[in-house]
């Protein structure tokens, strides 16, 4: 009696956090979806506030002076970048990972080893270089350099490589290879399924990543046509005047809708990925 009675209260004590934890997350994206409903002297009056206001068309009808927040293009140029490169990055990330983990050749630990070295690198230190390298075969203004670079991920090189270790069977490699498969066959049609909650929590995180992303973007891309959604949000406070916090809230909210799309649609892989690696752990 005693110990179920302790159970009870364990668990109850664990939907209490889960619970307080849900809110935390949730409480910040609720504030903000609200301030997009409301106007600038509201919000520097009361920054927190429950109830929407009525001010959503005021906050929209901003954007009509805003001649550098264009969001359907803001939003093309985004999902461009950020798609091509959430494909490719996942692509040949667990490609390179599936080298390291089937494949037996004598640089293989040196290489891996390499590759986590370059993790600790922070990649504003390449930031010069890079873009003088960029200006010399003239590719500013172009969003090449946005997504090429993405096929050198080390982060998810390292994640694909621990996740596939104990997921993919070395035997059935094997047997692909007695029945005459080729290697990219094997890669393609055996490995890229069983990786699949893998690749869905990368694209997840990669997508995420390179849609926020604004540094590099700002400093590539100068023509207003190919701005992405955090640069021209970031541009709505550049008026010296007056500065509409209101639809500043309001580009941010459009800015992070496209993000819970992908999420909700890719959770579930999230998830099943989690249960699967505890499993396996």
């Amino acid at each position: 009696m005693v110990k179920s009675t302790s159970n009870v209260i364990f668990k109850v004590f664990v939907y209490i956090i889960c619970a307080i934890l849900t809110v935390m997350c949730i409480f910040p994206f609720y504030t903000m979806i609200i301030n997009a409903t409301r106007s600038t002297y509201q919000i520097q009056q009361h920054a927190v506030s429950l109830i929407p206001s009525k001010f959503l068309l005021s906050n929209l009808r901003v954007f009509e002076t805003k001649e550098s927040f264009r969001p359907i293009r803001g939003f093309f140029n985004s999902i461009v970048i950020s798609t091509s490169s959430t494909a490719l990055s996942v692509y040949f990330s667990t490609l390179t990972a599936y080298a390291l983990v089937v494949y037996s050749w004598k640089l293989r630990r040196p290489f891996f080893t390499f590759i986590m070295a370059v993790l600790m690198i922070p990649s504003q230190c390449v930031t010069i270089g890079f873009y003088q390298m960029i200006y010399k075969v003239g590719l500013t203004n172009n969003f090449l350099p946005l997504i090429i670079p993405s096929i050198a991920n080390a982060s998810m090189v390292f994640f694909m490589r621990q996740y596939m270790m104990p997921s993919l069977s070395l035997e059935i490699v094997e047997s692909a290879r007695i029945d005459g498969a080729r290697e990219f066959f094997t890669f393609n049609v055996i490995a890229l399924p069983i990786m699949k909650p893998a690749l869905a929590t990368q694209a997840i995180f990669s997508f995420v990543q390179k849609w926020n992303e604004l540094f590099m973007p700002t400093v590539i891309l100068t023509d207003s046509n190919k701005y992405t959604m955090p640069i021209m949000v970031s541009l709505l406070r550049g008026d010296i005047y007056k500065t509409e916090f209101g639809s500043i809230y309001l580009g941010l909210t459009m800015t992070v809708l496209p993000l819970f799309v992908v999420y909700f649609l890719l959770s579930k892989y999230i998830i099943a990925g989690v249960a699967l690696g505890s499993v396996k752990g």
